[in-house]
């Protein structure tokens, strides 16, 4: 029996479904030892495994991950598909500046999506200006508009979409791949807020990548960030006309700030910054619970 390797597509009960690198689809079940490792095989894991003479292949190794997601579990991602809205649910921009700053720090490249765009135009430009650090796209699942962007984006690589319920996250990969036929939510009338309908972490594979379309309003809690840390990951920051006085300056009330100075500029807008402001001393509060 010699050993194999492919990605874990889904998990279900005691059964995992891996396709391997040709391209073949085989039901395996894992070693007991993964369980006193607390080691436990995760959708988007490489995996080695062995085919046995009776019964279901076994995998036999889970191999090194590079990132891993809480909620929903997946690991080994590539990049990241944050995706709002221009019309309803109204643009949750909290939620995406947290996506972005905990995509960063999982080493997942964020890209900005706001569907819908074929609805209203004030959401774009405050999404384009805003975002612009991170190459942003507008798409319409309706139209058609920047779908072809957006698969060229997905090629060579395992990517995610999250965001907001109701956004149009199954709607764009229905529209992007006709064949997975994915279940599209309603919007409640009186809460303008989706029912969920992704149930499970599963990964779609295609010709060249595969995607993962994640339940649920949220990826994941993050954990309390030094101060230095989230500086490093506002790339806006990085233009800033001098460098501050303070290495780990939280860009608020203290002297010789040279981040503030890009809000008198526009390289820094206020809905941003102020954004930043609320993550920042939020992050300050999670660090003194953390030390008391």
């Amino acid at each position: 029996m010699s050993t194999e390797y492919g990605i874990l597509l889904k998990g279900i009960g005691s059964f995992y479904e891996v396709l391997t690198d040709a391209k073949e689809s085989v039901t395996c079940k894992a070693r007991g030892l993964f369980r006193k490792e607390h080691m436990v095989p995760t959708v988007g894991d490489r995996v080695e495994f062995m085919r046995q003479p009776q019964g279901y292949a076994l995998i036999t190794q889970i191999l090194p991950r590079k990132n891993l997601l809480i909620r929903p579990p997946v690991a080994n991602i590539d990049r990241i598909f944050l995706v709002v809205s221009a019309s309803v649910p109204e643009p949750d921009w909290m939620l995406l500046d947290e996506m972005i700053l905990e995509a960063e720090r999982l080493h997942i490249e964020p890209i900005p999506v706001m569907n819908k765009v074929d609805t209203d135009e004030e959401p774009i430009r405050q999404f384009l200006t805003e975002y612009s650090a991170f190459h942003p796209i507008c798409v319409s699942a309706h139209s058609g508009d920047g779908l072809e962007q957006l698969r060229q984006l997905m090629e060579g690589c395992v990517s995610c979409f999250a965001g907001q319920s109701a956004v149009g996250k199954s709607s764009l990969l229905n529209a992007l791949f006709s064949d997975l036929h994915l279940t599209v939510g309603e919007l409640s009338a009186k809460t303008e807020r989706g029912k969920h309908t992704t149930r499970h972490a599963e990964l779609l594979p295609y010709a060249n990548g595969a995607v993962l379309d994640t339940p649920g309003f949220s990826l994941w809690e993050a954990s309390p960030m030094e101060q230095e840390e989230l500086n490093r990951l506002y790339p806006e920051f990085s233009d800033a006309p001098f460098p501050c006085r303070y290495p780990d300056c939280m860009h608020d009330t203290e002297p010789n700030c040279g981040v503030k100075e890009l809000l008198a500029t526009g390289e820094l807008t206020m809905g941003r910054y102020e954004r930043y402001l609320r993550i920042a001393h939020e992050h300050q509060q999670r660090r003194k619970h953390r030390y008391d």
